[in-house]
């Protein structure tokens, strides 16, 4: 073949496309958003740099490519989703024939144009008075004040996250919800036997709250702000707000700030100087 090479395992899934009796143009289509991809991710994504291994790609890789697509090339809505689409038949393809042990594209979903615009930073200046803001739940401001810290919601809904917390570094504004927040969270906290920031209501075995059960009380508050609430993209946006701001510090200084490593540090780069651009 003469196109053997333009992207890894082209020719065994392109052999796979050819048995599910797909149209020349629609191979040629996936071949051609396939080799774009992975000729980004040559020049762009260190970790793929370092060994051009498909198994070590992740979601975030993946997102990055895709951040691409909407902020440098405008794609429309449509080819969006149809790349992503191939993009994610490829990847799956892989996984089920155990060419890769995880599946990159598991968790990613077509998404209307705005969403997929760069992420807002009118949260973060707007932090006093969201989290002043009583008609927002706890829940809700406690999450968008961990994540302007930069954390991830793996890590604050953690078991034991609260060892790690050090209200003491909190600003004015801060401080005052922290009081307001233990005031709520302290007979939960009693009745679930538990010291952790993200409980549930109800008592059924696990008391922590879940990815999912926090969502219902984000989404809710989405009407009230008038912007998204996802964890990620609010975390991604606190990042790229932070490196966007300090051009000037050096890898290990941000590392520190950010709790990165390298090659994380490097991904979130590589985003800011395509937002930047």
């Amino acid at each position: 073949m003469s196109h053997a090479n333009a992207y890894p395992y082209q020719e065994v899934f392109e052999r796979y496309l050819n048995r599910q009796e797909l149209a020349q143009p629609t191979i040629a289509e996936y071949r051609s958003v396939l080799a774009d991809l992975f000729n980004f991710l040559s020049n762009f994504n260190a970790g793929y740099q370092a060994d051009h291994r498909v198994a070590t790609l992740l979601d975030r890789d993946v997102e990055q490519y895709l951040a691409m697509l909407v902020n440098q090339r405008q794609v429309t809505n449509g080819t969006y989703n149809k790349m992503l689409s191939h993009i994610n038949i490829y990847f799956k393809y892989l996984f089920t024939h155990d060419l890769i042990t995880h599946y990159p594209t598991l968790t990613l979903k077509g998404k209307s144009h705005d969403d997929l615009k760069t992420p807002t930073t009118k949260w973060l200046h707007l932090m006093p008075a969201i989290l002043a803001n009583q008609q927002l739940a706890f829940y809700t401001r406690l999450t968008m004040l961990l994540t302007s810290r930069y954390y991830t919601i793996s890590e604050f809904l953690t078991p034991g996250f609260y060892r790690q917390l050090h209200p003491r570094d909190f600003n004015q504004d801060e401080r005052t919800f922290w009081q307001d927040y233990q005031q709520f969270i302290t007979p939960l906290q009693a009745r679930q036997h538990s010291q952790d920031l993200f409980l549930k209501q109800r008592l059924d075995g696990d008391p922590h709250l879940t990815a999912a059960g926090l969502h219902k009380y984000l989404k809710p508050d989405e009407k009230l702000l008038g912007f998204a609430l996802t964890p990620t993209r609010l975390y991604q946006s606190a990042v790229l707000d932070y490196l966007l701001q300090h051009p000037k510090l050096s890898d290990q200084q941000l590392s520190e700030k950010l709790r990165l490593d390298p090659q994380s540090l490097n991904y979130y780069r590589q985003l800011a100087m395509t937002y930047r651009g």
